[in-house]
């Protein structure tokens, strides 16, 4: 069973920044592709941005965006802190959501996009921005 906990959530003014992090329980760390993921009241559960695990290099790994956070997130992992970060620039009010973190076992380096993708969640961290 693998633990996720985020952390660094909060609320922000419009046009600010934040980097959510997320810690796993797992020693293999490194073998799990991770997600970020937010929810906002009355809405689906989206997508936000995902990492794979390394396959040829250490340090070198694949990453996606959402649409609506493209070229303003970016998804970073750290294998030896077992943490993956999700650094948030330029905030909108929109992006008012639980953010969740989500851990897949992985075989190759592909990026998880969908919900049922991960097996494994965090308990999910308030973003709050406002206007």
């Amino acid at each position: 069973q693998v633990q996720l906990v985020e952390s660094g959530g909060g609320l922000v003014q419009a046009g600010g920044s934040l980097r959510l992090s997320c810690t796993a329980s797992e020693r293999t760390f490194s073998n799990y592709a991770m997600g970020w993921f937010r929810q906002a009241p009355g809405k689906e559960r989206e997508f936000v941005a995902g990492i794979g695990r390394s396959v040829f290099s250490l340090s070198s790994f694949s990453t996606g965006y959402g649409d609506s956070v493209k070229g303003r997130c970016t998804i970073s992992r750290d294998n030896a802190k077992k943490t993956t970060y999700l650094q948030m620039n330029s905030l909108k009010p929109e992006d008012t959501a639980v953010y969740y973190c989500a851990a897949e076992l992985s075989y190759d380096n592909s990026i998880r996009r969908r919900v049922n993708d991960y097996e494994y969640w965090g308990q999910g961290t308030q973003v709050t921005v406002s206007s």
